[in-house]
């Protein structure tokens, strides 16, 4: 996988872990596979959006973690994802950032591999193609 800040350690325990992409119906659900996404809790009048889920394999989520702190901090070329994470952080914080670039990652990463496409680095590439 070409995606910055995957490596081999962290391309091999995804796919993996996600199997057969062809099993989700959309790449966003893989995010919650994972356990990347906030736990929800409706009852009556009450609705509550709680911390992430944790539900999914706990080391894929931890390199998924790692690979977007390279992204934001580590990797010096621009990229969409960067730059969301980057104005995310800005408004809520460093490590909520982070989870939530992890759980993108994750669902560019499932994109990736159902098509057999390279990571597009600036939007006018998704528009080209």
């Amino acid at each position: 996988m070409t995606a910055p800040g995957v490596g081999v350690l962290v391309a091999l325990t995804y796919v993996s872990v996600v199997d057969r992409p062809e099993r989700f119906a959309k790449s966003s659900s893989v995010g919650a596979y994972i356990g990347l996404t906030p736990r929800r809790y409706q009852s009556g009048e009450e609705d509550y959006t709680g911390h992430i889920s944790r539900c999914g394999d706990k080391l894929l989520r931890t390199y998924l973690y790692e690979a977007a702190g390279i992204i934001l901090h580590r990797v010096s070329r621009w990229s969409a994802l960067k730059a969301w994470g980057t104005r995310l952080a800005k408004r809520t914080g460093t490590k909520k950032a982070t989870v939530a670039v992890a759980r993108k990652l994750s669902v560019i990463l499932h994109r990736m591999l159902r098509d057999g496409s390279e990571f597009r680095w600036a939007a006018k590439e998704a528009q080209m193609a």
